[in-house]
């Protein structure tokens, strides 16, 4: 889902109340020193709502508590819907997995505050993947584990019976991966280029049991829009990314983005910096999944993928793609992206 114009923020914050409060109280029922893991997250006191950066901490500290490998499965069953205001009525009011994927997307900050799930439906495949809202570093891969676990457990509960998920992962194998096996299932593929969930587009719109309540399109409707009203700022890294897969094919120069942002290009640097990032980094890995993309779906020779995404020759853009994936068109299109048709 692609945004025309940047609204990001890197004030971006997280209740307290939410996701916080919900995995310190899952630390505390299983014995867990609650007050360790706050001080080991820098936290003396709560504030009302966290920094994604002290969020990132907390959480952090938490998995280290809890010191297992099946953590981020454990606590991610319990993460959606959720209890956080409107946008988690509204998930639980859906009435379909396009339904529920399309207002997790649409209510990322309080629903996915650290990684960003972005939804993409073609050729007959929904594939949801995930971007970072924030430097995650050495964190990312038991976020994802934890948010993997959670679409799962949800989209289960709502639709009332497991969904035939693949789900891959931009890494080797793990260590644990039959941890990865007795909470994911069995459909997993590593080595991938990036962190996905896939499954065939026709069970987008096979109706959900709450499609079947009475007023259930009005009782969505509204649980929908009070979502809306209480949306919350995009991190800087979602909304950056957001911008420049709009522009994929002409991205802005480093000066424009900025201006695009109310940043002058000094201040802009500065704080892609903060996140342990930099501008070239960030159009990368967005021109990286659009080639996923292409090479997937569009059946793109690589003059054509080249032309698309603004390289003025085809060597250029083999030069590059090789530095974003450590592949080369060819031996990607020959399997590495062999999702199911």
């Amino acid at each position: 889902m692609r945004a025309a114009a940047p609204a990001g923020d890197t004030a971006a914050t997280v209740p307290f109340t939410h996701q916080p409060a919900l995995v310190l109280e899952l630390a505390r029922a299983q014995e867990l020193d609650v007050g360790a893991i706050r001080a080991a997250a820098g936290l003396a006191d709560m504030p009302a709502a966290l920094t994604l950066a002290q969020w990132r901490e907390l959480l952090a500290a938490t998995l280290r508590a809890f010191g297992t490998a099946e953590a981020p499965f454990v606590l991610g069953r319990h993460l959606l819907p959720g209890h956080y205001g409107a946008a988690s009525h509204a998930l639980r009011e859906a009435a379909s997995l396009r339904d529920a994927l399309e207002r997790l997307v649409r209510f990322q900050p309080r629903l996915s505050p650290l990684l960003v799930p972005r939804l993409h439906v073609e050729g007959g495949l929904a594939v949801l993947y995930w971007t970072d809202a924030c430097r995650l570093g050495a964190l990312r891969p038991a976020l994802v584990e934890m948010q993997m676990s959670a679409v799962a457990s949800c989209c289960r509960w709502l639709a009332g019976r497991a969904l035939p998920w693949t789900f891959c992962f931009d890494r080797a194998a793990a260590r644990h991966a039959e941890q990865h096996e007795v909470h994911l299932g069995t459909a997993l593929r590593f080595g991938c280029q990036l962190d996905a969930m896939l499954i065939d587009a026709h069970w987008l719109d096979e109706p959900w049991p709450a499609a079947a309540h009475p007023g259930a399109v009005a009782a969505s409707r509204a649980a929908e829009q009070a979502a809306g009203a209480e949306a919350m700022p995009r991190a800087l890294l979602a909304a950056l990314y957001d911008l420049l897969l709009d522009r994929v094919g002409d991205p802005p120069a480093l000066e424009e983005a900025a201006a695009a942002f109310g940043f002058s290009p000094a201040t802009f640097k500065r704080r892609l910096a903060l996140e342990g990032t930099h501008y070239q980094a960030e159009l990368d890995q967005v021109r990286r999944h659009e080639c996923l993309r292409l090479f997937r779906f569009g059946g793109l020779d690589n003059e054509a993928a080249a032309r698309h995404l603004g390289f003025h020759d085809a060597a250029n853009f083999r030069r590059s793609f090789k530095r974003w994936t450590g592949s080369t068109p060819a031996l990607l299109r020959r399997g590495l992206f062999d999702f199911p048709a």
